[in-house]
């Protein structure tokens, strides 16, 4: 049996050497961002900071982006790592069950997390999806995918459902409407609150900066 520390500093080293180099905005450093975006969060909560940081580092070893839409596969590789080191079946099924709601599904659908410590890695996750290194994985994720940067004939999509929202192949500005501009409004935490409205100010000036220049307006 390892220490929890031990056990963090093993999922974390498994983790980096899993993500490490990948080149859609996924990769090890927005693990490690989010990792410590919540545990920065969890000092100000009453929460167990061993099961934060577990389901922080762990939350996107098997992104259902990435394994064509199969929303199982995160979970099940976390469960393989955690009953691998002998880890307690209720911390496996705590983390396991962050990891399966922690994804945005949808702006006409709710994400709603089971515990304390879900909110704070979904708050963690979502404040790396804002700001600077918000706009920068956006538009790494859309070359990654083939996407138009911006096609004023598309109009984003409010999409009503997860298998809507996962299906959606819009040019990358669509998805600031479409998931990004709305996710201020889905914090769960005081702290997460506080950063993300500075965030998306920044990310409305940069939409609109864009904009302008499309148009010819700068």
């Amino acid at each position: 049996m390892h220490s929890d520390e031990e056990l963090i500093n093993l999922t974390a080293e498994y983790v980096k050497n899993l993500l490490s180099g990948e080149g859609s905005g996924h990769d090890w450093w927005h693990i490690q961002r989010v990792w410590n975006n919540a545990k920065s969060i969890a000092a100000h909560e009453q929460a167990d900071i061993f099961i934060v940081e577990l389901a922080a580092l762990l939350h996107d070893i098997g992104d259902h982006k990435f394994h064509n839409g199969d929303e199982t596969v995160g979970p099940r590789m976390a469960r393989e790592w955690l009953e691998k080191h002998e880890v307690k079946n209720e911390t496996i099924d705590l983390v396991c069950a962050i990891i399966s709601e922690l994804s945005f599904k949808g702006a006409g659908t709710t994400s709603a997390m089971s515990s304390l410590e879900g909110c704070i890695v979904q708050d963690a996750d979502r404040l790396d999806a804002i700001g600077a290194i918000g706009i920068a994985r956006t538009f790494a994720y859309g070359g990654h995918k083939g996407r138009e940067m911006y096609n004023p004939n598309i109009p984003p999509v409010l999409h009503d459902s997860f298998e809507a929202y996962k299906n959606s192949a819009g040019p990358t500005l669509n998805h600031f409407y479409e998931k990004l501009l709305l996710l201020q409004d889905r914090m769960h935490t005081t702290t997460a609150k506080r950063i993300a409205a500075e965030r998306h100010q920044y990310m409305e000036e940069f939409v609109n900066r864009f904009l302008a220049e499309w148009d010819g307006r700068l």
